[in-house]
């Protein structure tokens, strides 16, 4: 048998410690596309991905993919052949949704600011909204008369607690997503007037969490406290969406989240999730840690100067097409995300080595995707690949900034 070929951030290596995708090398794909900058997703890693949370999850729980983390149409269109479901964020997600031939009512709408029209869109296409305010309530349910719908709902609550260990933490204290526990119940109570069919409770904590007792804890308060709204709501919970905000390491010393731990928790979970809510299916919301690792920003040096001792490899690429990597995409204190040199991406013990800063062509400091980084020594041509870069990448960058040209996308 062929031994497994060793990984960096989840994508393999080659004997010659080159970067593989689709299991061929990055210059091959640099080849196929015509120009870097490029992301490139590979097909391969997102279903081992899949699989592994599929065989972690109890019997009957459902996996969703939430497209805000990577929404290429390609993307989208593979994973909604490997999931449940598929949770949208706009009306322009909702299409690409839907173009997939995904079922609508196993595609839900999230948000804290959905406008007017794209509540009448969602109440028209017959998929779940998770509404997140009165106001949503009420527009949703003028829509639904106009058109003569009933469309599916599920309120979106903002808990009374914490999850510990996320990075980012939406819910617990004042947020703008969804509605405070407390005013739930009025809410609830409101529905049973409207032309909308209440399906169950939609509870996102946080995101980027590496602690899989944290995850545990937050889906475990979840469960207390939808049983403390469900008495309040105009009909049995069938739907019950516990978030998500698994996590991927990005950077030195973070280890990445012990699934085998967070599956014991959620197998004890389920019977006393089954007995408070016999109807209802459970829901693992996921965007990151589907697609996260499966993915890698490519760009190729241009220039290679030294400033006052300090080596600074400009490249094609930079911020306006990775805004995470250069740390201006909430990060507190910068930190790297993992770079490479794409041909030499695991370097010997006996390799020559130097410390380079990698830069974009953009006139500003902020354009950054290394800081002294130690890598081989690089030559004019060599391609860059940023890793862990499947999600928040060329969708969540300034991509017109400086009128650069976008990156291409790719799925192999």
């Amino acid at each position: 048998m062929t031994p497994p070929l060793p990984r960096l951030h989840g994508l393999p290596l080659d004997a010659q410690g080159r970067l593989l995708l689709g299991g061929q090398p990055l210059s091959h794909w640099a080849e196929v596309l015509g120009q870097t900058p490029f992301y490139l997703y590979d097909r391969a890693c997102i279903a081992e991905r899949v699989a592994a949370l599929r065989a972690a999850l109890p019997a009957g729980w459902q996996l969703h993919y939430a497209v805000k983390a990577n929404p290429m149409p390609a993307l989208v269109q593979c994973l909604a052949g490997l999931v449940d479901g598929l949770d949208v964020a706009s009306a322009g997600e909702l299409r690409t949704a839907l173009d997939t031939g995904m079922a609508p009512g196993h595609v839900s709408f999230a948000g804290p600011g959905k406008r007017e029209a794209e509540l009448r869109q969602a109440a028209a296409a017959g998929i779940v909204v998770n509404v997140e305010s009165e106001r949503e309530l009420h527009a949703l349910a003028a829509a639904a008369q106009a058109l003569g719908r009933r469309p599916p709902v599920a309120l979106r609550i903002n808990p009374d607690f914490e999850m510990k260990g996320a990075a980012a933490r939406m819910g617990g204290g004042p947020r703008p997503f969804g509605v405070d526990a407390e005013q739930a119940p009025a809410l609830l109570a409101a529905m049973r007037t409207l032309p909308l069919e209440f399906v169950g409770f939609h509870l996102y904590f946080g995101s980027q969490n590496l602690q899989a007792e944290g995850l545990a804890q937050s889906q475990r308060q979840a469960l207390a406290l939808a049983e403390r709204l469900a008495p309040h709501a105009p009909g049995p919970v069938r739907l019950l969406n516990l978030g998500g905000g698994l996590g991927i390491p990005y950077f030195p010393g973070e280890r990445p989240l012990d699934l085998a731990a967070l599956s014991a928790a959620m197998h004890a979970l389920a019977a006393p999730l089954a007995a408070a809510f016999p109807q209802a299916v459970p829901v693992l919301e996921l965007g990151r840690y589907l697609v996260g690792e499966a993915g890698v920003y490519v760009c190729r040096v241009i220039d290679r100067k030294v400033s006052r001792g300090q080596v600074f490899l400009v490249t094609d690429g930079g911020l306006h097409h990775h805004l995470a990597a250069s740390g201006n995409l909430g990060q507190v204190l910068r930190r790297n995300y993992p770079v490479v040199l794409a041909e030499r991406a695991a370097p010997g013990p006996d390799e020559a080595t130097e410390v380079a800063s990698v830069v974009g062509p953009l006139c500003t400091g902020l354009d950054l995707l290394g800081d002294r980084l130690r890598l081989p020594p690089a030559r004019l041509g060599d391609l860059v690949a940023v890793l862990a870069s499947g999600a928040y990448g060329a969708s969540a960058s300034p991509n017109r900034f400086l009128g650069h040209p976008p990156p291409l996308e790719a799925l192999v």
